[in-house]
């Protein structure tokens, strides 16, 4: 069956940090792009972070992220991590697993090159 299942959402303190998992399955995890979206109340999604499957291991962030957000695979456990720290207060928002048609991480913040999402994992930053 072809799924991704996202985990490890939850509520912290401005500051904090949090780790998502997503396991996917149905799919050849080791040649498959994945990566994170997500929606803020109100707000359109957006694209958080992506890594491809490629040899070198391209990683690709949004801005907003960079520098806080960091993104990691396990091709033995079928998952993809989000490592989140300094979360702030506009970083609440359901979080998604993706899964990309794209061999390029930068590629992934095109919605158009998302072949598969998750359902979704609730992160809210209190103030």
């Amino acid at each position: 069956q072809l799924q991704l299942v996202e985990s490890g959402g939850g509520v912290v303190q401005a500051g904090g940090s949090l780790r998502l998992t997503c396991t996917v399955s149905g799919l050849t995890f080791s040649q498959t792009t994945v990566g994170w979206f997500r929606q803020a109340p109100g707000k359109e999604r957006e694209f958080v972070a992506a890594t491809t499957w490629r040899s070198g291991r391209g990683v690709y962030f949004a801005d907003s992220v960079r520098g806080r957000f960091t993104i990691s695979r396990d091709d033995a456990k079928n998952a993809v991590y989000l490592q989140m720290n300094d979360l702030q207060p506009t970083d609440t928002a359901v979080y998604f697993c993706v899964a990309g048609t794209t061999r390029a991480a930068h590629a992934m913040t095109d919605p158009d090159n998302i072949k598969l999402w998750g359902q979704g994992t609730q992160v809210a930053i209190s103030s």
